[in-house]
């Protein structure tokens, strides 16, 4: 599976992806907001083994590609949507990037790439996602979407010793087409 957009390329991984992987996920910027403390390199091959195995899966529930670079193919995150099950109505998506490649517009426009898959490919009623409240670049990237904020869910995620706020967004299949035409 292969979603293409102005500047990306969002590609289902590949084995080879895991260095990359673990470059951009060894970046205390990017660890900030997640409960690990370091990556290593086993953990970056499990992480994109569970990426490949979904691609294997029948019904296939989960599609977490790889964020490449149109130009240049290189990897700068991830981006992707799941179903609890075959024939569901509703599904979350998550995406990360590369710190050196925030604030440019990347995460907004993977993400818009999937949420679009989503309604058009699964036939999705309802996307939703969730953030650390304090990481307000994610949040951002959820509203661009013009997705609505359902919910703050108050100290519900502990690691790196204290409690985390997490906000709940979501946004139904009428409001995505109403923000495409108008």
């Amino acid at each position: 599976m292969i979603l293409t957009t102005e500047r990306l390329v969002l590609r289902e991984f590949i084995e080879d992806d895991w260095p990359a992987v673990l470059a951009y996920q060894q970046n205390p910027l990017y660890l900030r907001y997640y409960e690990w403390t370091e990556r290593t390199p086993e953990g970056a091959r499990e992480f994109v083994q569970m990426f490949i195995a979904n691609q294997r899966e029948i019904p296939r529930t989960k599609f977490q590609l790889a964020t490449t670079l149109r130009t240049t193919g290189q990897l700068i995150g991830n981006c992707g949507i799941r179903m609890k099950s075959e024939g569901a109505r509703e599904a979350d998506i998550g995406y990360e990037l590369d710190p050196h490649y925030w604030g440019k517009g990347y995460a907004s426009e993977a993400a818009r790439a999937i949420v679009q898959f989503g309604f058009s490919e699964l036939q999705l009623h309802r996307i939703w996602s969730w953030c650390i409240a304090d990481n307000v670049g994610s949040a951002r990237v959820l509203e661009k979407l013009g997705m609505r904020q359902e919910g703050r869910l108050r100290e519900n995620e502990y690691y790196k010793g204290r409690w985390w706020d997490t906000l709940l967004y979501a946004i139904l299949d009428d409001e995505w087409e109403a923000n495409q035409h108008g």
